[in-house]
Formats: C-alpha cells, structure tokens, sequence
C-alpha cells in the first residue's frame, strides 16, 4: 500500500501515454496534416529564427549579466528606480528592438537577474515585440491609419499599465528585493560606461541589420483559406508566373503557391530608397559591426570576463532554447502556418471573431496571445481575417495580444517568473487587450 501511495502518480502517467499512443489518430487528414505542419513551423523557425534572431539575443543577455553592473541596472530600472525613467525606458523599448514575442526573451531574462523592478521588466517584455514602429507603420498603411495609431498608443500604455499593477500586485516582494539591494555592497567598475554602452550598441546593430528583411516588389491580393473565401494581402516578389499559378516569396523568403484564379489583383510597392539601401549593403554592415565588436572585446575584455560571458550566453540558450522549440512545435500542430491549417479549423476562429461582441473580443485576443507571430506577420493574417468579417475591435484585441504572447514565450516566461506571476502577466495581457477592442470596435 505505502508503494501505491509513493508511485501512483507515476502509475497514471504511465497509463496515460500508452491510451495516448495506443488511440493515435494516425490516418486522420487533420492530426495528419496537424503534425506536418508542426515540423514545417519549427524547421522554418529554426532556419529564419535561430540564427539571426536567437543567437545574437543570447550574446546580448549574456553580455547584460557580465558587462552592465548591477548598480547600473538597479539605477535606472530597479524596484527603487525612477517611477518615469524606468517606465519610460521600458515603454519605448520596442520602437529600437523589432523583436518578436520569443527574441525578447534573453533579453528580458538578462535585465531581470540582473536587478531590475518587476514592474518595469514586465513592461520592458510587452513592448518589446508591441512596439515594433515598422509593424506599426505597416498596420496603418495596410489595415488602417485608425488601426494603426490604436495600436500605438494602445501598446505604449499597456506596457506602462502592465507593469505598474505586477509591481503593485508583488509590492511586498518588491520591497524586500529593494531593501536587499540597498544591503548590496557597491560593485567596482571594471570599465567606463561609454565602453559598455558602445559594446551593447555593435550588438543590437548586429541583431538589427543580419534581420533586416526585403520589402516586396508586389503586394498581391488573392483568396485563399478556408476554400479559397478570404481575401488576403501579401507582399513579396513573384519568382514564377504562369497561366495556371503564380510562385510568390514573401518577406521572410517562404514561397506561395497561388492559383491564377484566386488572384484578384496584383500592384508594384511603393520603395522607400534609404530601407532598399540598407538591405543591399545588410550583410557588410553586419559583419564590419561583427568585426569591430570582436576587436573591442579581445581590447577591452580580460579572458576570464570573456569566458564568463560565454557561459552567461550559454546558460540563457540552454534554459529557453528547448522550451521555444518545443512551443512551437505545440503552436503549429494547433494553428498551422500561415495560410494553412492546423489541427484547430481556421473556419472556427474566423466565425468566432465576427462583430464587437465581448466574446469576439476575449477570444480573438486569446487566440493571438497562444498563436505564434513572427514580425511583422500578424499585419497580413488580420487583413485576411477583416476581409471574411472580423470585426475591427476583435482586430485591434488580436493586434495588441499577439505579437507580445506565443504559447513558446509563455513556457519560457514561467521557466523565470514561477507560475502564479507568468499567469497574471499574460492574464493582464489578455484581458486589458479585449477591453481595448470592445473600446475601440464601439468607436469604429
């Protein structure tokens, strides 16, 4: 009996994945369709994530932990900072940072171990991804200008508004980091600011320009899913065209096939010169500041600091690398990929975000807070939703949760909040974004 008391739990598990395997709906169109997508998603993200995006944003975690001293932190973001600064700072972060809801997250984890205020954390991992000001410029050009400046304001506030109520929600914990803080002895200065802030900035340029995508040649318009009933817009270049379909590659370099019929209009984009410049000389930029990054480092870096660095950087991939990998896996096998389906029917979120009801709002921004947008990608899959019926507060809901939530982003938030804070973040989210909507769909 003391066995069964000990081991029942493992007992269950156990029965539990073999009922699992044994009812596998193996031949099943959908499961079947669901898998494939879940491992078209993660070799795609592993191919236009990791590297780029990923990689570099471990580097930059890890130097936050070794370079920027902990005083420094505390100073301009700790639970004792200025109120307006260490908001201030955190609230525009994204319009510098164009990282999704995932590259955020080293960088997140980075400020926060390092001393920083949960409040101004939180609102530092919102606006991260929100506050994206070509997603932003993109909504308004594309969606709307009312969309557009809605989600503008309303992300910069939320950002704000989040942090404020985790701060206040865990004052007494704050509190206690603060008095804890102040108890700290006052580290050396191993270099002088402007080092430092020199060594950060080569790398958010790195970061920046090794992801500076194409703008498209065209932006075409065409039905597609489900059944080809929802009018979509994506921008791209047309790599084939015949008679019965068009080859088109989209921003981040996947390419569609659409069938000539479905097709309802196809127009040149408007280029802006300095964005085209930038993306032709991306790869020399990126490896002169790569270049002179290296040689600051082995100038101004002692050995041991660069190894300590190395296993900062290596201790951040390790703990959320799986995690994202894994969530995403969970996210394709649900949702699908962009214009394809998942196990869920896209018919049934579609249906379901119709109107400016309370329902719509909540749900669409549920929906956006578990599903996983890469930058920029949530612009297109609304202006495909709009034109089945969504309606525009359900629209700005999804807007203002999606980008900022995956369900990837949420396993690694728990991994270094704990549960109960990582529940009411994304809680917050969720629910301030859907009053958002309700507020906004009654107005337009």
């Amino acid at each position: 009996m003391d066995f069964l008391k000990q081991e029942w739990k493992k007992l269950v598990g156990i029965i539990g994945v073999f009922l699992a395997c044994f009812y596998l709906p193996l031949g099943w169109p959908r499961f079947d369709n669901a898998v494939f997508e879940s491992l078209h998603l993660v070799k795609w993200y592993a191919r236009e994530h990791v590297l780029l995006c990923l990689v570099p944003a471990f580097f930059i975690a890890g130097a936050i932990t070794v370079f920027l001293s902990q005083a420094s932190v505390m100073k301009y973001l700790g639970a004792r900072a200025n109120k307006v600064l260490a908001y201030g700072v955190a609230s525009i972060s994204g319009t510098i940072l164009a990282v999704c809801s995932c590259t955020v997250l080293p960088l997140f984890a980075g400020i926060y171990r390092m001393g920083a205020g949960l409040g101004p954390a939180c609102a530092f991992l919102y606006s991260g991804p929100a506050i994206n000001i070509l997603a932003i410029i993109l909504t308004a050009r594309i969606l709307g200008l009312e969309l557009g400046i809605a989600r503008a304001v309303g992300a910069v506030l939320f950002s704000i508004l989040i942090g404020l109520i985790m701060h206040f929600l865990y004052r007494k914990e704050e509190l206690q980091k603060a008095d804890a803080q102040l108890m700290m002895p006052t580290e050396q200065v191993s270099r002088p600011l402007r080092q430092n802030v020199i060594l950060m900035g080569l790398m958010i340029g790195i970061l920046v320009f090794a992801n500076w995508a194409r703008s498209g040649d065209v932006r075409a318009v065409f039905l597609c899913c489900p059944g080809g009933l929802t009018t979509y817009t994506m921008e791209g270049t047309i790599v084939r065209q015949t008679e019965q379909q068009v080859l088109l590659k989209d921003r981040t370099g996947t390419e569609h096939i659409i069938p000539a019929e479905q097709i309802q209009q196809v127009r040149p984009v408007e280029k802006n010169p300095l964005y085209e410049a930038i993306y032709k000389i991306r790869w020399g930029l990126t490896i002169g500041l790569l270049v002179l990054l290296l040689g600051l480092v082995l100038l101004w870096i002692d050995k041991e600091e660069r190894i300590h660095w190395l296993q900062s950087t290596w201790g951040y991939a390790v703990q959320i690398l799986p995690l994202l990998l894994f969530g995403v896996l969970i996210a394709g096998f649900l949702l699908g990929r962009v214009g394809h389906e998942g196990l869920i029917p896209s018919v049934w979120i579609q249906k379901a975000v119709g109107g400016n009801s309370v329902w719509a709002n909540l749900f669409a921004s549920v929906a956006g807070a578990f599903m996983y947008f890469a930058t920029l990608t949530e612009v297109p899959i609304l202006q495909g939703l709009l034109g089945a019926g969504m309606g525009k507060g359900p629209a700005l809901a999804l807007l203002l949760a999606g980008p900022a939530l995956s369900l990837p982003n949420m396993l690694v938030i728990r991994s270094i909040l704990g549960t109960q804070k990582t529940v009411v973040f994304v809680s917050l989210v969720i629910g301030m974004a859907a009053l958002c909507g309700m507020i906004f769909g009654a107005f337009f």
